[in-house]
C-alpha cells in the first residue's frame, strides 16, 4: 500500500515537470514571436539624382486639313466652271473660270483692289504681282528703290515697271489670257499660299461676284483650342506629340497660333459660357502616320517648360513637415529641408543646403 502511493507521487512529480517545460517553451515561443513583430521594417533608400524635368500637359486636338477660307469672286461675269472638292492650288495656275477665262491664283497676303494698267504705280498689290511673277521665272527686272518722281518706295511695295508689264503680258499668254499687260479687280485671287479645295459653294450660273469655294491647308493639320489664358505657354515651333486613335504617338510641331478669341461671355441663357480658346494648329511630322486619316479626334501633349540639369527624387522620398514645407529623410534618422521645385512623371525638383548629387535618402516602399 505504501509501494502504491509512492509510485502515485511519482507520476504526479513527472507529470508538473512536464507542463512546467511546456509552459517555459509556449513562454519563450510567443517572446520570439513578439520580438520579431516589434524589428523595425527594412527602409526603402534612393538617390539624388541630376536630370531634366519638363512639365507638359494634353489636350483634345482634331486632325483635319485646318480651318476654311472662303473664297468671294470679284467684278462682273458669270461662273463657268469651278475645281472639284479635293482639287489643290498652285501658284499662277487657273482656280475657277468666269465667262470661260480663267481666274489663277498669286500667293500673298494683299488682294488686288484696283486696276494694274500704268507703269509708275506703286503698292503693295504690285509687291504681290512682282512676286510671284519672279516665283514663277518671269524676268520681272530689277527691283526699282524710288519711284518716278523720286520718292522711295515703302517696305512691303513695289513699283510697277515696264519689265513687270512686259512679264505679265507673258504670263497671260501662257494661261491663254489676252496678253494686255493689264490685271483688273476680280482677274487674279490672292491667297495666303498653297491650298486644298473642301468645298464648292456656287454653280456655273452664278454670279462671279459671291462666295465660290472653301479652301483649307494643303497639308493634314491638328487643331487645338487652347484656353486664351494658357496659350501664352506654347510657343510656334515647339515639338509635341500627337496620340492617334490607334494609341500610337506621331511627332509634330506647333505650325501658328491664331490671333483670333473665339467664345467666352454670357451664354443665350444669361449663364457663362465656355472660357475664350485660341485655335493651336499642329502639323504632323511624318505625314505617312496620318495617310490613311481624313479627320479624327486625337491627344495632343505640348511641353509647357523645362527644368534642365535639376537635383530630383522621386515624390515619395519627400517629408511633410508639421511646421510647413519638406525635408528629407536620411538613412541614420536625420531630416534634411528642402525647397521643391518642379514636379514631373514621379519626380520632384528639390535644392537646400547639404542636398547633393548622389546622397542616399530613404523613400516610401
Amino acid at each position: 500500500m505504501a509501494r502504491n502511493r509512492l509510485a502515485m507521487a511519482a507520476l504526479v512529480t513527472v507529470t508538473l515537470a512536464v507542463a512546467g517545460a511546456g509552459v517555459t517553451v509556449l513562454t519563450l515561443r510567443r517572446a520570439g514571436a513578439d520580438d520579431a513583430a516589434s524589428a523595425p521594417p527594412p527602409l526603402t533608400t534612393t538617390t539624388v539624382t541630376r536630370t531634366d524635368l519638363s512639365d507638359s500637359r494634353s489636350l483634345d486636338g482634331t486632325l483635319g486639313f485646318g480651318p476654311e477660307q472662303v473664297v468671294k469672286g470679284t467684278g462682273a461675269g458669270v461662273v463657268t466652271r469651278l475645281p472639284k472638292v479635293g482639287d489643290t492650288v498652285a501658284r499662277g495656275k487657273p482656280l475657277y473660270w468666269v465667262n470661260d477665262q480663267p481666274v489663277p491664283v498669286l500667293f500673298g497676303d494683299v488682294p488686288l483692289f484696283r486696276t494694274l494698267d500704268k507703269p509708275g504705280l506703286v503698292g503693295s498689290d504690285v509687291r504681290v504681282v512682282s512676286d510671284n511673277l519672279a516665283a514663277l521665272d518671269y524676268q520681272t527686272g530689277t527691283r526699282p528703290t524710288r519711284a518716278k518722281d523720286g520718292t522711295k518706295i515703302p517696305a512691303g511695295q513695289s513699283l510697277l515697271t515696264d519689265s513687270l508689264v512686259a512679264a505679265i503680258k507673258k504670263w497671260q499668254q501662257a494661261l491663254g489670257l489676252q496678253p494686255t499687260g493689264r490685271i483688273e479687280v476680280g482677274q487674279a485671287t490672292v491667297l495666303p499660299g498653297p491650298v486644298r479645295i473642301s468645298a464648292v459653294k456656287a454653280v456655273p450660273g452664278d454670279p462671279a461676284a459671291g462666295e465660290l469655294l472653301a479652301v483649307t491647308e494643303k497639308v493634314k493639320l491638328v487643331t487645338v483650342a487652347v484656353e486664351a489664358t494658357e496659350v501664352s505657354t506654347i510657343r510656334v515651333g515647339a515639338t509635341v506629340a500627337i496620340t492617334l486613335p490607334d494609341t500610337t504617338e506621331s511627332p509634330g510641331r506647333v505650325a501658328s497660333i491664331s490671333h483670333t478669341v473665339d467664345g467666352g461671355g454670357q451664354d443665350s441663357g444669361g449663364g457663362q459660357a465656355s472660357p475664350p480658346k485660341v485655335n493651336v494648329l499642329v502639323t504632323p511630322s511624318k505625314a505617312a502616320d496620318v495617310a490613311k486619316l481624313d479627320a479624327a479626334s486625337v491627344r495632343v501633349t505640348f511641353t509647357t517648360s523645362t527644368r534642365k540639369g535639376v537635383l530630383a527624387v522621386p515624390v515619395g522620398a519627400l517629408v511633410a513637415l508639421r511646421e510647413g514645407g519638406h525635408a528629407l529623410q536620411l538613412p541614420e534618422g536625420g531630416l534634411l529641408a528642402v525647397e521643391t521645385g518642379m514636379f514631373s512623371r514621379g519626380l520632384v525638383e528639390v535644392s537646400g543646403n547639404g542636398v547633393t548629387e548622389g546622397l542616399t535618402v530613404v523613400t516610401a516602399a
